[in-house]
């Protein structure tokens, strides 16, 4: 199977320092720091690569399981909104949203939704994340 890594430096103490990722392609390299990533400071964080990497492999997924039935979509926008809160554990990612709009000619809606779901559940990076509390989906035919 495939392998994909990543690259994380962090320079410094937990709240003053500040450190770099970058995909190991090379395609995205990044700063983080406390305040991007429990704040609103500049620069990226952890969750929000988790956000990309379930926004691209639910369109991906959702595109297969469209495929598998004779449907090909014009497109397909997904947001996925990842939520970090406080636990007895620390801070933890509690809930995903997944939002996803999508042009399709000649499919009824509730074929859209059920597919949706089916392509949220078998979505390799949701199957990853099985361990956070709530992923929900909300779907929109354009």
């Amino acid at each position: 199977m495939t392998m994909r890594d990543a690259l994380a430096e962090w320079h410094g103490t937990f709240k003053e320092g500040s450190g770099r990722l970058r995909l190991g392609s090379g395609v995205f390299e990044g700063a983080y720091s406390f305040p991007s990533r429990f704040e609103n400071g500049p620069g990226t964080n952890p969750e929000e690569l988790i956000a990309a990497a379930h926004a691209g492999c639910f369109s991906m997924a959702l595109t297969a399981m469209l495929g598998g039935e004779g449907h090909t979509p014009d497109s397909i926008r997904t947001i996925a909104k990842v939520h970090l809160g406080a636990t007895a554990a620390g801070p933890t990612i509690t809930r995903i949203e997944l939002e996803t709009e999508a042009n399709i000619t000649g499919i009824a809606a509730e074929d859209f939704e059920r597919l949706a779901q089916k392509a949220k559940a078998a979505c390799l990076v949701s199957r990853a994340l099985a361990g956070v509390a709530t992923i929900t989906l909300k779907t929109a035919l354009a």
